[in-house]
């Protein structure tokens, strides 16, 4: 274990954003520098999490309401964190995630109507013990496309996990704008990127975005 904590990135947006691909693309860079990262995804990235993502994301699963969601989200959570990203980050790994909080907030909350207050409080409840500045994020990545572009993109990759592609393009547009509204309330922490360029462009933006943000220069 290293004295120096590592770095905790997200990645967030909607369908078809080119998240992975980023992910994927500044991992890379990353070991390219010497510096040690794991990727990971949400729900899921650990062996818990990855038996509930299954009952989420699958269309084929059962009609969750959204409170019940939110519920098996945030269970998906806690054994994340505890298993993968809190003792990465303690041993000075960079933890690059697919998607973590934001998205919750965006799709139980404006996509699916749930109270913020209550994700928050639920979330707090869930989350109890366990370090929360520790899991919190050094820099977010909200990459910004479209919504009929980014379910074209969606539906030409898609693997069965096509569960919350399929609620329609007005919880869509509301996820979209949920996403640029966290972008803009906390700018700090977040960057928000244009997803609609070619994905090398993409990667530029990802990388001076670590340089100016983290400090930390990448090619």
């Amino acid at each position: 274990m290293t004295d120096e904590r590592g770095k905790f990135i997200t990645f967030e947006g909607g369908e078809g954003t080119g998240k992975s691909t980023q992910i994927a693309a500044l991992a890379e860079a990353l070991s390219g520098a010497g510096i040690p990262a794991i990727a990971t995804r949400e729900p899921g990235g650990s062996a818990g999490a990855e038996a509930l993502r299954a009952l989420l994301v699958n269309d084929a699963g059962h009609d969750w309401d959204p409170l019940s969601e939110l519920l098996l989200i945030l269970t998906a959570r806690r054994d994340h964190l505890r298993q993968r990203i809190l003792p990465a980050l303690a041993a000075g790994t960079w933890v690059l995630c697919d998607r973590f909080s934001d998205s919750t907030l965006v799709y139980q909350g404006d996509g699916q109507g749930l109270s913020k207050e209550l994700i928050a409080q639920l979330s707090d409840l869930a989350l109890g013990g366990l370090d929360a500045a520790a899991g919190r994020p050094d820099l977010t990545f909200v990459f910004d496309l479209e919504v009929a572009t980014g379910l074209a993109r969606a539906a030409a990759r898609r693997a069965g996990e096509d569960r919350y592609e399929t609620l329609g393009t007005a919880f869509h547009q509301r996820v979209r704008d949920g996403f640029r509204a966290i972008a803009a309330a906390d700018p700090r922490r977040c960057l928000l990127i244009d997803a609609a360029q070619e994905a090398e462009a993409v990667t530029r933006d990802v990388l001076a975005g670590c340089r100016d943000r983290l400090g930390v220069a990448l090619s």
